[in-house]
């Protein structure tokens, strides 16, 4: 029960939606309405926009920190925010709603337990309004929420906010999404962000913030495979400790007991865990994401990258490794390219041997072979590995299923990966049009 209620407390989400549907809007209301501004704060965002001409402090400017997007009025990097209510602590990620920056949702949503999609009430569903939920979809965030924001310009209408409602929930269960949370809003008025609208008497579902303080994103870590990626060997070889030899990380998932029978991988090797520190205090059990110091009865040659887990549910290590890809950076990915491969705290030298297709959102359609996957495109492809590494399926664990190809070069993140085949919940809405080949791919 601790474990439950400890990772309760806190909820990671993400905001996206087409640009202009009030994402920083929205932010910018919750922190507000719900006590989290500091008086300066806001007394520099009423500045801000009194030079802009504007009588009210614009509130998006609380989350679009940068000059750019000031100047703008858009968003263009993850802006990140940090507040509290009685009830939870929350991490939100404010993502850009612009084409040419949905790969910074996947940096924003990849560890994200909800997502909230805004869309205008005006406009209803739009193209990047499906990417965006496409992209919560792939990366597998537990909790959609579909905000329909600007209610105040549609009449506070009842009809246009559930043509838009049906609309995207057809299309997230298409993405293999079971359940979508619509919430009618205006982010600009505070309707139904903080406190409930007293012009939608028609709806009797959760404001914004009722929704986020009590959605349950509960784990049971008894209830997942454990996983504990080495960070570092602890061997201090001092008088008062002159036989101790330690492994300290931080689990990724499940729980560890003292006396587990474990393997260490990729070597095989196996052993039994004799003893758990945490925090310098010895524990029988410890559970994700605590970090931890396990200590095992044998001495293995065991070194960071390596992963401990129990010997009957131990993932097979393989050099052969087949993945969906969202690729993050404006250097094309091509077969052949030589890259590094980091997984957890293991990085190793890995070559692309095929690009066997790329997803057209559009239709959740596949492009055969495209040869290439350039920014913000999502496809698969398959690696060779210079070492064995043991990853788990994406769509069984977020964080051992997760990898990142980098450039050797200069250090520089190419794409983010998620193992096994994470596009096999998707259908397409419609079949592919003949012949049809790039024309019409902006993502």
């Amino acid at each position: 029960m601790t474990s439950i209620l400890t990772e309760t407390s806190l909820l990671r989400f993400a905001t996206a939606g087409s640009v202009d549907d009030g994402k920083s809007t929205l932010v910018g209301r919750l922190l507000h309405d719900s006590k989290s501004v500091l008086a300066d704060q806001l007394e520099a965002v009423a500045h801000a926009s009194r030079g802009r001409g504007q009588q009210a402090p614009d509130l998006a400017l609380l989350t679009d920190g940068l000059r750019a997007e000031r100047e703008q009025g858009i968003t263009i990097d993850v802006a990140y925010r940090y507040f509290a209510t009685p009830r939870r602590r929350f991490i939100l990620a404010d993502t850009p709603g612009h084409v040419q920056y949905t790969r910074n949702m996947v940096t924003g949503a990849s560890t994200a337990h909800l997502a909230i999609v805004l869309v205008d009430a005006r406009n209803g569903v739009l193209e990047q309004t499906r990417r965006h939920a496409a992209v919560a979809a792939l990366l597998r965030v537990p909790h959609l929420v579909l905000a329909v924001n600007k209610m105040d310009l549609a009449g506070y209408a009842e009809p246009a906010f559930a043509a838009i409602a049906d609309e995207f929930t057809a299309y997230a269960a298409s993405l293999g999404v079971p359940e979508v949370t619509a919430i009618p809003i205006s982010a600009l008025a505070g309707d139904n962000v903080v406190d409930a609208s007293a012009h939608m008497d028609w709806y009797g579902g959760p404001t914004v913030l009722e929704h986020l303080e009590s959605v349950d994103v509960a784990t049971d870590p008894d209830t997942e495979q454990a996983r504990f990626p080495v960070q570092y060997v602890i061997r201090p070889q001092t008088p008062t400790h002159p036989d101790y030899r330690g492994y300290a990380g931080q689990i990724a998932s499940g729980t560890f007991r003292v006396g587990d029978h474990v393997t260490v991988l990729p070597s095989g090797r196996t052993s039994t865990v004799s003893a758990i520190d945490a925090l310098g205090t010895a524990v029988d059990t410890a559970f994700a994401p605590q970090s931890v110091t396990l200590r095992l009865t044998d001495d293995l040659d065991i070194s960071r990258g390596d992963l401990i887990a129990p010997a009957a549910t131990a993932p097979v290590p393989t050099q052969d490794i087949e993945a969906t890809v969202c690729h993050v950076t404006d250097r094309p990915l091509r077969v052949g390219d030589r890259v590094l491969l980091k997984h957890t705290t293991r990085t190793v030298k890995a070559i692309v041997k095929t690009i066997p297709s790329r997803l057209t959102l559009d239709d959740l359609s596949h492009h055969p072979h495209p040869g290439e996957l350039t920014a913000n495109d999502i496809g698969r492809v398959t690696l060779r590995t210079a070492e064995p590494l043991a990853l788990d399926p994406y769509d069984r664990s977020r964080r051992t299923g997760a990898f990142l190809l980098i450039d050797p070069a200069d250090g520089t993140t190419l794409t983010a990966g998620m193992a096994g085949d994470a596009l096999a919940a998707f259908s397409p809405v419609a079949p592919a049009a003949a012949g049809a080949d790039d024309e019409g791919w902006d993502f």
